[in-house]
């Protein structure tokens, strides 16, 4: 592996490996997503049940950040990525050659173990390589890759589902992580030497009593919830009257994810506004936005959709950089302490939501997601960080 000659962090094309590492990973995570009703039809299982393939993988992606975090103060950020990106290819290659239901979420959750390689570490990597030349902006180029592989993996699986069945555009998702550990393997730069971690419980006792972690884990698990939460269960709205599209139709509703290219801006805001501010400030639009699709219209659901969607990703664009600028030392803990949160609250929005699908329709979504909202807004309000606090911890 050391024998590949790489280009420096200067590179365009190692930023662009990086950025291809992302979206690949990420295309895989929600690849279910927008066939949740062909899959419980296919299967036999309820809503909420066909939920569990999003709940299991991002559940699981909890767990393991809590290896891959550490592992990469340790091991160094580059070999983790490249090693997490060729491990998960198997479980994606088996998810879609499952033969019942529960091989499926078994693929799922290995594909949630392995995935925080990458998802964990990604944010560290992009702020230590690329962020001293780009500032906020590198943060937002990462986060509109993982829109890019999101759109991919849902609305890429959407229709060829439609035309070919689940099945085989499952299993050609594997050729992303594959393409991209190769990849990242050529391009990558080493990030800067660590200082030497020191005992996990010390760190993350230290961790937990940081207010800037605190908040911007509260933020990103907060916003993640409402958007897994509303986007699991749009297209079963979708679906039943008053709306009736087909899945095929319903699966297009992912497009609104193009307003997650917002990032780059929203680092932008970070930069000079502080992340607190411009956090604070996405989730009153993902609130607002929530609120806004309780009506039966299209006029209203579709502006709904953009705000959750650019709110959110703009939101955990500066709640990321937030986390990452939190701490000198023991970052992949912090890093941990974030996505394990995130990752749980996002299966909390894979799930739950469906119950309250099932018992109450749509005002039953919405209550789950505003549900998640409120905590978050209530810490960026509480916890407030001076802009020039902010810029110190950055330094």
């Amino acid at each position: 592996m050391g024998a590949v000659a790489r280009r420096d962090d200067r590179s365009p094309t190692a930023l662009a490996g990086f950025l291809l590492g992302a979206s690949g990973m990420f295309a895989v995570i929600y690849s279910t997503q927008a066939i949740l009703p062909r899959l419980s039809e296919d299967f036999g299982v309820s809503a909420a049940t066909s939920g569990l393939t999003v709940s299991a993988v991002v559940l699981c992606l909890a767990a393991g950040a809590w290896v891959w975090g550490p592992l990469s103060d340790r091991w160094g950020r580059r070999r983790t990525l490249i090693c997490a990106s060729a491990l998960v290819v198997p479980p994606t290659v088996m998810a879609g050659l499952a033969p019942t239901f529960g091989v499926l979420i078994a693929c799922r959750a290995l594909q949630g173990l392995i995935l925080p390689g990458l998802l964990t570490v990604g944010p560290l990597y992009v702020m230590e390589v690329f962020g001293p030349r780009l500032g906020g902006r590198a943060m937002g180029y990462y986060l509109t890759a993982l829109v890019a592989g999101g759109l991919l993996g849902r609305i890429g699986v959407a229709l060829a589902a439609a035309a070919v069945g689940w099945r085989a555009p499952l299993v050609a998702l594997a050729a992303l992580p594959a393409t991209s550990a190769v990849v990242m393997w050529r391009t990558l730069p080493d990030a800067p030497a660590q200082p030497a971690p020191v005992r996990r419980r010390r760190a993350l006792l230290r961790l937990l009593r940081n207010r800037q972690v605190l908040t911007a884990t509260g933020t990103g698990a907060g916003a993640f919830l409402a958007f897994v939460g509303v986007f699991s269960y749009v297209t079963f709205r979708l679906e039943a009257p008053p709306f009736g599209w087909d899945d095929t139709a319903s699966g297009l509703i992912f497009v609104l994810w193009v307003m997650g290219g917002l990032g780059p801006v929203a680092g932008q805001f970070t930069d000079r506004f502080g992340w607190r501010t411009v956090a604070l400030a996405m989730m009153g639009c993902v609130a607002a936005g929530v609120l806004l699709s309780l009506p039966d219209s299209l006029v209203t659901l579709v502006p709904a959709l953009m705000l959750i969607t650019g709110g959110m990703f703009c939101g955990v664009t500066a709640a990321q950089i937030g986390i990452a600028t939190a701490s000198d030392s023991d970052r992949g803990t912090a890093t941990a302490i974030y996505f394990s949160a995130y990752y749980a609250a996002g299966a909390a929005g894979g799930y739950l939501p469906g119950l309250a699908w099932e018992a109450w329709s749509w005002p039953g979504v919405v209550a789950v997601a505003l549900a998640g909202l409120v905590p978050a807004l209530a810490l960026l309000g509480v916890h407030r960080a001076p802009v020039a606090a902010a810029r110190r911890a950055a330094a």
